[in-house]
């Protein structure tokens, strides 16, 4: 996928290409570790029992080797050539290994020092992170790696992000990655899916009912399709301005939108943080471009909060008594609602996607007219 183009932005690239020293790339995966508490990475442990276990599996042939060529050849000698090519890929192996993880320990090294050099703070790894977007509540093994987090002009959150689905005896890991900007209020759930990044159809991990489809004016549906609760239609139409519309097709054409609570969330299937100054360059230029317009968003309120604070204010109030007088007036700041989201409005409905379930149908019905004929 190729990289859009944004606005030219500022930053410093240079720690995500510049040689780093091989002693404090080692200093920080050592100090990395004592501060996740562990001893040994979860690479190195892969590694190792990959190789131990490709190694048991290739010992009996290496047995059955050495004795077939000791009783032809009747020479001993020639019994040590599979040893030393086994050798040589036991070693290989091992080298693969090391180099791995000294690269990922690079990688991260590089990352915290970009971090630093703008003024934001790195973490290598959040399990189960408490984060309300679509992708975060999905499958096992959920866990969000290389975060990169600024707090100015307001919190955002750059990581990659992974999940696991079983599926009967298999199992499939997704991978994405995702930026994460803190909103001043909480807004309706609303999801712009990008049909840039589509194929036969979204690539979303979820879908919604169609009645909550919303068609924008001028060309905001060539490049997203738009969902927000029924009911929300006028509010969605207040916070995608004409202009706020534009910034989205220029800066964000190839990203998943998902708007959740007080959170706004950008998606993407490839990874977000990375060492590719680019990809870098078009992230920042899409969230600068969007940050200059969310302070119009802290302004939303939902009416329907008003309503039922009045509703709940006049359950709570008797009646007063003929000629007697209010103990208060009812004050300026109940005629604006609070910050909030009624709701009807705080979650998109989903729609059961039918595809799987027929083509499991489907096998059913084939497996059993195959036993039969």
């Amino acid at each position: 996928m190729t990289t859009p183009q944004s606005s030219p932005i500022t930053f410093d690239a240079r720690p995500l290409t510049e040689p780093v020293d091989a002693a404090a790339v080692r200093a920080f995966a050592a100090d990395l570790r004592a501060r996740q508490g562990s001893s040994m990475g979860a690479s190195t442990i892969i590694g190792i029992v990959v190789a131990i276990v490709a190694g048991l599996i290739m010992l009996p042939f290496l047995v059955t080797i050495i004795l077939s060529l000791a009783s032809a050849s009747g020479s001993p000698g020639i019994a040590v050539i599979p040893i030393v090519l086994i050798g040589l890929v036991v070693v290989g192996v091992i080298v693969m290994i090391v180099i791995g993880v000294r690269n990922a320990q690079a990688i991260r090294y590089r990352l915290n020092l970009f971090a630093q050099a703008n003024g934001m703070t790195y973490e290598a790894k959040v399990a189960d992170p408490p984060l309300p977007g679509m992708i975060f509540s999905l499958g096992r093994s959920r866990q969000s790696t290389d975060l990169i987090r600024g707090t100015r002009p307001r919190f955002v959150e750059f990581g990659n992000y992974q999940y696991t689905v079983q599926s009967g005896k298999n199992s499939t890991t997704y991978r994405w990655g995702y930026v994460a900007v803190k909103l001043d209020v909480p807004l309706p759930n609303i999801v712009l899916d990008a049909k840039g990044n589509n194929g036969f159809g979204s690539n979303l991990p979820a879908s919604f009912e169609k009645e909550q489809r919303l068609s924008l004016e001028g060309d905001f549906d060539q490049y997203f399709t738009l969902y927000c609760p029924t009911g929300y239609e006028r509010d969605a139409l207040y916070l995608f301005t004409p202009d706020i519309m534009a910034r989205f097709i220029d800066n964000a054409a190839q990203l998943d939108v998902e708007i959740v609570d007080d959170w706004l969330f950008l998606y993407t299937q490839r990874k977000v943080s990375t060492l590719d100054p680019a990809t870098w360059a078009w992230l920042f230029g899409a969230v600068g471009a969007l940050l200059t317009k969310f302070d119009q968003w802290a302004r939303w309120r939902d009416e329907r909060l008003l309503a039922e604070n009045a509703d709940a204010v006049g359950a709570a109030s008797a009646p007063p008594q003929v000629g007697a007088q209010l103990p208060f007036a009812p004050p300026v700041g109940m005629l604006t609602p609070p910050p909030g989201v009624a709701p009807q409005g705080r979650r998109l409905k989903r729609r059961v996607t039918w595809v799987p379930i027929l083509v499991v149908i489907g096998f059913v019905v084939f497996w059993i007219w195959s036993r039969l004929n």
